[in-house]
């Protein structure tokens, strides 16, 4: 979207709370599922808060940019095609390790990334407890903490990338 201040993709393994955020974010009603391969196609729509305009993009779910399958292809080519402004790679608390991967693999590219830690709530009742600050320091991002679908919950995920946007006016 040409008018847009800040394009922003979604990236992150499949169930991670991609297109819950989206939906926050943007208001739309983009199809909640649970299974692989669920989201095959990237979803556009747009946020405007605080006289910024997000462009969001909700990329099919993906453990790695090494591409196996065609909604994979999808995420890699439009992560490594330069369009994004910002990555927000939607992280599981409750599956960290496995998470991981693939924010590392988009921090290789070099394009600023922010690191949404959803399912905060499942992991305490899990007994692990994430420290945001500390992943924050230890990837050298932003770490934004929130419950996907607690669509208030996404408030400090969009003062981020508003700043984010602020940083990038010259």
């Amino acid at each position: 979207m040409p008018d847009a201040d800040l394009v922003v993709a979604l990236a992150g393994n499949p169930n991670t709370g991609k297109s819950s955020i989206f939906n926050a974010l943007t208001g739309a009603s983009q199809h909640v599922g649970n299974w692989p391969g669920k989201t095959v196609a990237s979803a556009h729509g747009t946020c405007t808060a605080h006289g910024v305009t997000l462009d969001i993009v909700d990329l099919p779910g993906t453990y790695s940019l090494d591409a196996a399958s065609p909604e994979e292809v999808i995420a890699r080519n439009h992560l490594i095609s330069g369009e994004p402004d910002v990555v927000v790679v939607v992280v599981d608390a409750s599956n960290l390790e496995r998470n991981l991967y693939l924010a590392v693999q988009v921090l290789e590219i070099g394009l600023p990334t922010v690191v949404a830690l959803t399912m905060v709530d499942v992991a305490e009742r899990q007994g692990i407890a994430v420290d945001p600050e500390a992943l924050a320091d230890s990837l050298d991002v932003r770490v934004v903490p929130l419950v996907a679908r607690d669509r208030g919950a996404t408030a400090g995920l969009v003062d981020t990338l508003v700043a984010m946007s602020m940083e990038r006016t010259p």
